[in-house]
Parts: C-alpha cells; sequence; structure tokens
C-alpha cells in the first residue's frame, strides 16, 4: 500500500491502507537497493506485486504520503479498534515504543499518553509523513513523541532501548524486510517484543487482496529467521491477527536464529 511505494487503487477488495504504508519505496542511489542478498529472488510480478520474493512470499505494492486523509478515516475506530490494540499492547509508563511505518501517526499518538515517562518513536522513510506526525505533535502536545527518518533498509532505532515495536498492515510491504527485521532486533531490548498485526490471510472472509494479508504461519517464519520468538496470536481483531514476538537472551536468540518452522 506505497510511493513508498506506488499509489495502490483504494477498492474494497485492498481494504484499509495501514498505518505503516511508508516503510517499502526502492530509492534510486540507495545502498539497499544496489545489493542482491541471496536471501532474495525475483519472478515476473504479480498484478498486486512487486516481483520480489522472501521466503516464499511475494512482496505487496503499497502507497505513499497522499493517503493521509485514508489512514485517518472515521471509519477506522471500528475496522481496526486502536483503543483494543493498544490496551493489548500491555505497555507500562516508562516504555520506549516504536512505530514502524508510522504513516500519519494513527497509533503512535495513541500510544504516546500510555507512556508517560517513555517514548513513542514515529519511524517512517518518507519526511512528508514526518512532517505531518511533527506539526500534529504540536497541536496535541504530545512531548514524548519523536520522529525518525529511516531508510529502505534499516529503521534507524537506537540500539539496544526499545521496548515495544508496533507494525500494522506494514511489514509485507517492506521491499527489504530482512534488513528492517534485523535493525529492528538490534533497537530492540533484551526481552522486548514485536506486535505484528496483519490481515489474516488463512481467512477468505477477509476481503482484502491476497498480497496484503498474512498468515500466521509466514509471519512467524520470517520473525523466527531473524532470532524472535514467537509467545501468542491473538485474534480478537476483525480482520486482523495481533502477533507477538520476543527479543531472547543472546545465546537463545542465536539458537532460534537457527531454527526453521518445517514445511
Amino acid at each position: 500500500m506505497k510511493p513508498l511505494f506506488s499509489i495502490l487503487l483504494i477498492t474494497t477488495l485492498c481494504g484499509p491502507i495501514a498505518s505503516g504504508i511508508l516503510f517499502a519505496q526502492e530509492k534510486d542511489g540507495d545502498s539497499a537497493s544496489k545489493q542482491a542478498p541471496s536471501h532474495y529472488s525475483q519472478k515476473i510480478a504479480s498484478r498486486d506485486g512487486t516481483g520480489k520474493v522472501y521466503m516464499g512470499r511475494e512482496m505487496a505494492q503499497v502507497v505513499g504520503h497522499g493517503a493521509v486523509r485514508w489512514l485517518e478515516r472515521p471509519e477506522r475506530e471500528r475496522e481496526e479498534t486502536p483503543a483494543e490494540v493498544i490496551k493489548n499492547m500491555e505497555l507500562k509508563p516508562t516504555d520506549v515504543v516504536a512505530d514502524i511505518g508510522a504513516g500519519s501517526g494513527y497509533f503512535t499518538f495513541r500510544i504516546a499518553p500510555v507512556v508517560p515517562d517513555g517514548k513513542a518513536l514515529a519511524v517512517d522513510i518518507q519526511q512528508e509523513m514526518l512532517d505531518f506526525i511533527e506539526n500534529r505533535k504540536k497541536e496535541l502536545k504530545h512531548g514524548n513523541v519523536e520522529t525518525i527518518l529511516g531508510q529502505i533498509d534499516d529503521t534507524k532505532l537506537p540500539e539496544g532501548q526499545v521496548d515495544a515495536v508496533l507494525m500494522v498492515d506494514a511489514y509485507h510491504e517492506f521491499s527489504h524486510p530482512r534488513e528492517m527485521m534485523e535493525s529492528i532486533v538490534r533497537g530492540l531490548k533484551v526481552g522486548g517484543r514485536v506486535i505484528l498485526l496483519e490481515y489474516r490471510g488463512e481467512d477468505p472472509t477477509v476481503a482484502i487482496k491476497p498480497l496484503h494479508k498474512m498468515t500466521e504461519r509466514q509471519a512467524v517464519r520470517e520473525m523466527e529467521a531473524v532470532g524472535l520468538k514467537h509467545l501468542e496470536t491473538r485474534d480478537f481483531l476483525p480482520s486482523q491477527h495481533f502477533m507477538i514476538f520476543q527479543k531472547p537472551e543472546p545465546a537463545a536468540n542465536a539458537a532460534a536464529a537457527g531454527t526453521k518452522t518445517p514445511e
């Protein structure tokens, strides 16, 4: 959903464009775009895909900063129940929380009041989105909101300082998922959590284009590939998985990275 990312036509089948729509755009001259890591392959692009494949999954196309109005639509409260998402994140007042692919800051500004003695980090690769967040930050007077300009292969999170990372319908569009997740793992404290929301790929009744959904099995495989441990999946949301992963102790982390989920 990117000019992160090329603009995707919003249709009933496409469904809501998430706050993380801005995190996968290829940029001329970017270091990552000059590389071809062995864990990626290429195929003829599907109608809604990029043709780039990671662990058997084709990456989806995305949209960009022109979709702010869509991100802030009133219906989103009903469709994604953000209050329940924040509640289930089980945050502490002192937590440092990163909203990856923050977009308009829809979730960032809901996280900020819950961590008054911590920080809400809004991470995006489009400066236009971060400018929007900075302006709203002044209006809402949330002094604990900080913006970070990331890259397509690096979130630029401060190393070992983040308690929780939230990604809402964003991960499946990353153009460099392995590198992005490795940077997230570096940013997490030991015991820190990744909270991943994706439309349920197993459910044919979820009216979202297939490449914009993920199965729990595929998500677990990809998170385990960077050493994260799957703690649980909560399916309280109307259409999305709420998946929780954790960064284990270093020794356990190394072992987990070498673990493969059976096909």
